[in-house]
């Protein structure tokens, strides 16, 4: 669902006195969704380390590994992610998410990304990757094999971007979305708050996703864990880190710019109380990552996250993959969204 909303209006909702823009955010929720159903997802590394981007919040950029002193792994083995991604249903998870890193994956990549959408689909689980800037026809082809979502984050507003990377442009960051959206892939793409940048970014962010065709149908929230060595993790651990609260208005107004949007608790959770955590779900958030790791960063337990979802009474999601449809005709699989009268959709 897309609304209609200008950067003025977005300044002024982030202006609002805190609890009425919880309340309000609330509201729009439930108008939306079950209001106490989360969707949980877990994340996993399938290539880490030693990226070509010089992203300055990441550990993972080969610029910066004598600094953090990451080890770069290869392209885990099928079978490793498999078990991965059962101990993921079975800890309760509906989506599971396969991260590397790569400025794109090559051709070479394919059909071993081919057969991991393939097999975690067919344990009855939600799939995403994100795997950098994607090709038309590689978005094409992840969409034949089913992939469910394609994360892409924009990870700032236009302005304040070169300030965190110089080896992707935000054009072409919106170029792979597009072509993710284009192939009939539903759109993962969020942020990461507390980087320097200003509110004003913040508020240019929920407006490009606001200016989209459709805004993402996911879009995770993250709060930066700062990361020695990285240039944005020693600027953030020099000079503080952004409070809770202005993350917290962040997802509400993400939750009333994009009120059909899964908004996703990310990195950065691992920091916070079980009272804050609490306040971003009232905020409007209905998805976080559960597990011990986020790719190369920490994240609650899963026991932790148990205790604190039965506290709060809030139930997890059951999984919804996009079958695959194979047009009778001509044999081709079929990418767009079902009609709403079509029996496999209900």
């Amino acid at each position: 669902m897309k609304i209609l909303i200008s950067k003025e209006e977005i300044a002024r909702l982030f202006e609002l006195p805190l609890m009425d823009l919880l309340m309000q955010a609330q509201t729009v929720h439930r108008e939306h969704f079950n209001a106490n159903e989360v969707q949980i997802s877990t994340l996993l590394s399938i290539k880490t380390g030693n990226c070509p981007e010089d992203c300055g919040y990441c550990s993972q950029s080969g610029h910066y590994r004598d600094k953090t002193g990451l080890t770069a792994e290869k392209r885990l083995e099928i079978k490793k992610v498999l078990a991965a991604a059962r101990r993921a249903k079975s800890q309760g998870s509906s989506r599971f998410c396969m991260g590397a890193a790569w400025k794109h994956p090559s051709e070479k990549d394919m059909p071993y990304l081919v057969d991991l959408i393939s097999e975690v689909k067919a344990m009855g689980l939600e799939t995403c990757m994100t795997l950098g800037m994607l090709k038309p026809e590689q978005a094409k082809t992840l969409a034949d094999a089913g992939l469910d979502y394609y994360n892409h984050n924009l990870d700032t507003s236009r302005n304040y971007y070169d300030t965190v990377t110089s080896t992707r442009t935000y054009d072409e960051r919106l170029a792979t979305i597009s072509h993710v959206r284009d192939a009939g892939i539903n759109v993962c793409s969020g942020s990461i708050v507390g980087m320097g940048e200003s509110r004003e970014d913040r508020i240019d962010w929920v407006y490009e996703l606001t200016q989209m065709p459709i805004p993402p149908q996911s879009i995770p929230v993250n709060l930066l864990v700062p990361i020695a060595g990285t240039p944005l993790g020693d600027k953030v651990i020099a000079e503080g880190r952004l409070s809770v609260i202005e993350w917290i208005r962040t997802i509400a107004v993400t939750r009333i710019c994009c009120p059909t949007s899964y908004v996703r608790l990310s990195a950065g959770r691992e920091s916070l109380s079980d009272g804050e955590q609490a306040l971003a779900f009232m905020a409007g958030a209905n998805s976080f990552f559960y597990g011990d790791k986020l790719l190369t960063t920490g994240n609650q337990s899963t026991s932790h996250d148990d205790r604190l979802m039965a506290e709060l009474g809030l139930t997890p999601s059951k999984p919804a993959p996009r079958p695959k449809i194979i047009d009778a005709m001509s044999g081709a699989v079929m990418t767009a969204e079902m009609p709403h009268n079509c029996p496999l959709s209900a």
